[in-house]
């Protein structure tokens, strides 16, 4: 199989190091990743400079291609699909993995989602996959394994083209994992606070500070799931019509002049 690998952690980061040693073993791997660090981009895309994609072989030997990009997680699949890889597309991207849960409300802000619903817009099936931080060591090496099997039943059964697998674990050993949940998306909250500080010119600025809010969800959540030990699946579109409200709004009768 022909997989974009891409990530919001950048080219350098050890979970996309782990997954393309493992995926490698079987697939043909292209890699396409931001040159530092993207987390927190959203879907942004870069519209008002130059985007380069520079040429990595060294850190990927094997695959059948790798570069850096000064850009977005989406801009690099964007540009993969759309420019670099044109002459030999992938038939999968896969995103991650992402140090670090990208949980319920986390998708909308997520870099390492929206690199993988840029590949379904771009109409290839898309999986994301995500490793919680702490402790301060993620299993990488135990959440490539898992998408290398996830990967088999990917190509048995075929997801559709606008579908992302939105796949987050816990991090505890292999041997502690519950099983896998597919799951809805639960709700994450933060309490934000922006604490005003002033540099060494003396001009102001303003550094974002926050904790997690613990909300109530419900026991099909992706939340509920890796709080119990369970590998979470998530299948996400990224048609975010509220087709419950087309009935309602029509019923207000909402004219013009």
């Amino acid at each position: 199989m022909k997989i974009l690998l891409t990530n919001d952690d950048g080219i350098y980061a050890e979970g996309i190091r782990s997954l393309y040693k493992e995926l490698s073993k079987k697939h043909e791997i292209y890699v396409v990743a931001p040159d530092h660090e993207q987390s927190a981009t959203g879907h942004a895309i870069t519209m008002h400079r130059p985007l380069r994609a520079e040429k990595i072989a060294h850190l990927y030997k094997g695959s059948k291609g790798a570069w850096l990009v000064n850009g977005t997680p989406a801009d690099c699949v964007k540009l993969a699909v759309e420019a670099l890889l044109l002459d030999d597309l992938p038939e999968l991207v896969i995103s991650g993995i992402n140090r670090g849960f990208n949980l319920g409300t986390d998708v909308l802000y997520s870099g390492t989602v929206s690199a993988a619903i840029e590949g379904a817009i771009l109409g290839l099936p898309a999986v994301a996959v995500s490793i919680a931080s702490i402790p301060d060591s993620p299993d990488f090496n135990t959440a490539a394994a898992f998408i290398f099997d996830l990967l088999k039943s990917i190509q048995e059964y075929i997801i559709d083209g606008d579908t992302v697998l939105n796949v987050n674990l816990p991090n505890i050993s292999a041997a502690d994992i519950k099983g896998v949940r597919i799951t809805s998306l639960g709700i994450r909250f933060y309490q934000n606070s922006f604490e005003k500080r002033v540099d060494p010119r003396g001009r102001t600025y303003y550094w974002l500070a926050g904790k997690l809010v613990e909300k109530e969800n419900q026991e099909n959540s992706d939340v509920v799931a890796v709080e119990k030990g369970f590998i979470s699946i998530t299948p996400l579109k990224f048609n975010l019509t509220n087709k419950k409200m087309i009935p309602v709004l029509n019923s207000w009768e909402i004219s013009w002049k």
